[in-house]
């Protein structure tokens, strides 16, 4: 009787952290016009960013421009709903520079991670044509070898195609974003 009577009050407690978390995630989502917006804004940004990266550099003429251009915009805004997302949840009612360093940080990481996944399934796609049958052993070597080899090479290569612009571009979205949330909060 008493283990169930502990049980009981031991859920009734939890009750409300449940409620609480529920809220969290729910104040984190970002809106549909942040979504229709940003997310187009965001992907248009990075396609700049690359291009003036590849125009620096004297490569802006290579006949892969268009691919590239594509990959670099289709990541960052794939990248833009999970990264908003995840940037308020960790800095929810934080400190302006805390949301600041989340936007910072999770716009960064997610824009990068998810242009250099579809670089990787890009260039899995080249190579697929001299790997083994789907689902061998070696098959599932030469996958796991392939987008390893990508994405590193996208980070040696890719990479500084962010520079000089998207990452001027990057810090002041960070501060627009952390700066409009102060007021939406108020």
């Amino acid at each position: 009787m008493n283990d169930a009577a502990a049980g009981v009050e031991a859920r009734a407690d939890l009750a409300p952290v449940g409620a609480l978390h529920r809220r969290r995630l729910a104040q984190s989502l970002p809106t549909m016009r942040e979504l229709v917006i940003g997310a187009p804004l965001w992907g248009g940004a990075m396609v700049l960013s690359a291009w003036c990266g590849l125009w620096l550099r004297e490569r802006a003429l290579t006949f892969h421009l268009s691919e590239l251009l594509l990959i670099f915009g289709f990541g960052a805004l794939l990248a833009w709903a999970p990264s908003l997302f995840l940037a308020r949840l960790a800095a929810l009612g934080g400190r302006p520079e805390t949301r600041f360093a989340a936007y910072l940080f999770f716009l960064s990481l997610g824009t990068v991670a998810m242009t250099a996944m579809l670089y990787a399934l890009d260039y899995r796609q080249f190579y697929a044509q001299w790997h083994a049958p789907a689902g061998t052993r070696t098959w599932f070597f030469q996958l796991a070898f392939t987008s390893l080899i990508a994405f590193y090479q996208f980070l040696v290569m890719g990479l500084r195609l962010y520079l000089p612009l998207g990452g001027a571009i990057l810090v002041g979205v960070s501060l627009w974003l952390a700066s409009e949330r102060t007021s939406q909060m108020r």
